[in-house]
């Protein structure tokens, strides 16, 4: 079987709208895939003002921009189809938002967006609200990318993205026992990277040349790796705000430049994931794993943030692999429209040992623009 779908994507780093069309072909059990067409659409600065103060609007207003982003997903959509010529080429759209609020204590997340109104738009077939049906089993609603990265990319055990949340996926081989995938958020990332880089009128560190012309602030390092999420099991995840309201304004209270707070928030990060690492490996068969972490995401760009991990996790024999850049820029979105393909068919695509749910899920709304 073959599928021919958009999948979009709205990181909480705000850079923009990632929009992909994918082709997927399904032979025996066994998926391919090729990206045909890929953009980012940057948002303007009202919509990402919009977008970054949606957790404080009115319950009222929350709804209106709910409906207003799912319109203006839909008009983005349309865009990308005029611009790359793909008239009646797309059957569906898998759309997971933009993440305002997420409390998984709670079993509450909420996604931005709404599907009625893309499909409404667009006139195609939209699968929405990805997490939701993880959430209400317990699940912590993320990560959800790892039934990509388990069906449509092989043959990485690690798989690392440095989106604006830096997040975790590992194969964990254990004697005797089916191979299983875990995956978590580990920090955060891109999002403050980008909001001191901000502070010298940058939209982000090109490079991270302003990191590496910088010295590590030894007491706000120890002070970012004390927040007691880091010390916590997986699976677990994280809210946007605890990178906007905790990890920046610390960041922020310091006399240091902001070339030293950068250096200091890439090593933060490196030490992370390093940590992070070593806990997953602690839960496997080490001698029967092969090393390679595939490192996606706009941090993959980021040349000294990359250096840096890659020097600190040699000591425990991981080995990163950048990946190109179509899949480093544009994994998330290909695998949100991988998610959908597989909600279309009623298949599992939410795996409840990553998040932690009493059980795997098939997750997503689906909203029907064609017409009957």
């Amino acid at each position: 079987m073959q599928y021919r779908v958009i999948g979009l994507m709205s990181g909480s780093s705000l850079d923009g709208l990632d929009i992909v069309f994918v082709h997927f072909q399904e032979s025996s059990g066994k998926w391919m895939y090729e990206i045909q067409q890929a953009a980012c659409y940057p948002y303007s600065t009202e919509w990402s003002d919009k977008l970054k103060n949606a957790p404080k609007l009115s319950a009222y207003d929350y709804q209106l921009l709910h409906t207003e982003f799912g319109r203006y997903l839909g008009q983005q959509v349309n865009r990308f189809i005029e611009e790359y010529h793909l008239t009646f080429q797309v059957q569906l759209i898998s759309s997971h938002g933009h993440t305002a609020f997420h409390v998984p204590v709670k079993k509450m997340t909420a996604q931005l967006g709404e599907g009625a109104a893309i499909a409404a738009e667009t006139g195609i077939n939209v699968i929405s609200d990805l997490r939701a049906m993880d959430i209400a089993l317990g699940g912590q609603g993320a990560p959800v990318v790892p039934i990509g990265e388990r069906m449509l990319l092989d043959p990485y055990r690690f798989f690392l993205n440095l989106g604006g949340i830096a997040n975790l996926t590992a194969r964990i081989s254990i004697p005797d026992a089916p191979e299983q995938f875990v995956a978590f958020d580990v920090c955060p990332a891109n999002r403050v990277l980008n909001l001191l880089a901000q502070e010298t009128g940058q939209d982000f560190d090109q490079d991270g040349q302003l990191a590496a012309s910088g010295i590590v602030d030894s007491d706000l390092l120890n002070r970012l790796n004390q927040f007691s999420y880091y010390d916590q099991p997986f699976p677990k995840s994280l809210a946007n705000e605890f990178g906007n309201d905790e990890l920046y304004p610390m960041i922020m209270t310091t006399a240091s430049s902001i070339q030293d707070k950068l250096r200091t928030a890439v090593e933060h990060i490196a030490i992370q994931v390093k940590k992070s690492l070593v806990a997953v490996l602690k839960n496997s068969n080490q001698e029967d794993l092969d090393r390679k972490m595939l490192v996606t995401g706009g941090g993959a760009h980021n040349r000294f943030l990359v250096s840096r991990l890659s020097e600190l996790i040699k000591g425990i024999a991981v080995e990163t692999v950048i990946a190109d850049p179509m899949l480093a820029d544009f994994k998330e979105a290909l695998i949100m429209a991988f998610i959908g393909v597989l909600r279309w068919r009623e298949e599992t695509n939410v795996l409840s040992s990553v998040t932690g749910a009493s059980r795997d899920s098939i997750g997503g709304a689906v909203w029907m623009g064609q017409e009957a």
